[in-house]
C-alpha cells in the first residue's frame, strides 16, 4: 500500500510500476521455458509477448477512455495522462494482436494461447500486487478483521477499513496458474486450457466485482468488467464447444 518504494539519486520506484515490470519479465520466462518443454518456437512466445504488452497497455488505457468518456470529452488529457487502465481492455487487445501474429505467421493461435495462459495468469497476479500498493482497484468498507486501511497519498481513501480486493484478485490469478499448469499436464483437446484460463477469470472477476468501491462505469445493474466478463465465459463455453465438435469430426472422418 506504499507506492513509493525508494529512491535513487533523481528515480523513485514505483510500487505498481515495479510489479507490472516483475510480471512481465517472469510471464516471458515461464513462456519461453513451457515453449522449449512442449518443442514450440520461444522466439514466437516473446514475439507474442511484445506485441501482447504493447497493444495490451493500448487496449487497457481505450477501455479506460470509453469507461470515463463524459470525463474524456471535458478534459482528454486528464483522462490520457491519468494512471487509469482497465485490464478487460489489455487482455482483449493483446490476445487480438497474439490472433494477428499468429495467421501472419501461419503458426496455430490455439495452441499458443494454451501455452501462455498460466503465463497471463501469473503476470496479472503481479499486477494486482501493484493495484495494492498504489491503493486503485481498491474494495468496499468492511469491518472485517480483513480490512485494509489505505494511508494518505494512495488512491483509495484513507483511514477506512476497506476489502483487500487486490490481494484478493492476485490470490486467485496466481491459483488459476497453478491450476491452468497442472491441467496442462492432461490429456486435453486443443484451445482447452486457454479456456479454462478465460472460464476462471471471468467468473472470479464477476464475483470480486462485487466488493470493489471505485468509479469503473457501469452496464446496467452490472459494473463494465462484470459485464464483459459475461462475454468472456460465453468464449470460453464455446472454445469448450467447438474444440470437442472438431474433434469428435476428426475422429468421424
Amino acid at each position: 500500500m506504499y507506492n513509493d518504494l525508494f529512491s535513487i539519486g533523481g528515480l523513485t520506484i514505483h510500487g505498481y510500476g515495479l510489479m507490472i515490470g516483475l510480471g512481465i519479465l517472469f510471464c516471458v520466462l515461464l513462456g519461453v521455458y513451457r515453449a522449449k518443454k512442449h518443442n514450440m518456437n520461444p522466439d514466437a512466445v516473446l514475439d507474442i509477448a511484445i506485441f501482447g504488452v504493447i497493444f495490451g497497455f493500448i487496449g487497457a488505457k481505450l477501455l479506460y477512455v470509453i469507461v470515463e468518456f463524459k470525463t474524456f470529452l471535458q478534459n482528454p488529457l486528464q483522462v490520457i495522462g491519468s494512471e487509469g487502465f482497465v485490464v478487460y481492455g489489455g487482455i482483449i487487445a493483446g490476445v487480438l494482436a497474439a490472433v494477428v501474429y499468429c495467421h501472419r505467421k501461419k503458426l496455430v493461435f490455439l495452441e499458443y494461447f494454451d501455452l501462455v495462459s498460466p503465463c497471463i495468469a501469473l503476470a496479472q497476479g503481479f499486477g494486482r500486487i501493484g493495484c495494492f500498493l498504489a491503493g486503485c482497484c481498491y474494495g468496499c468498507a468492511t469491518d472485517s478483521c480483513i480490512g485494509v486501511v489505505f494511508p494518505e497519498g494512495s488512491f483509495a481513501p484513507a483511514g477506512i477499513k476497506l476489502v483487500p480486493t487486490q490481494l484478493l484478485s492476485s490470490a486467485g490469478d496466481f491459483a488459476i496458474m497453478v491450476i491452468l499448469l497442472l491441467f496442462s499436464r492432461r490429456k486435453h483437446n486443443t484451445g482447452d486450457v486457454g479456456a479454462l484460463y478465460l472460464l476462471l477469470y471471468g467468473v472470479g472477476r464477476f464475483i470480486i466485482e462485487f466488493w470493489r468501491s471505485d468509479a469503473r462505469g457501469a452496464v446496467g445493474a452490472l459494473s463494465t468488467s462484470q459485464f464483459i466478463s459475461i462475454g468472456i465465459v460465453a468464449v470460453a463455453a464455446f472454445l469448450f464447444l467447438r474444440t470437442r465438435i472438431k474433434t469428435k469430426k476428426d475422429k468421424s472422418e
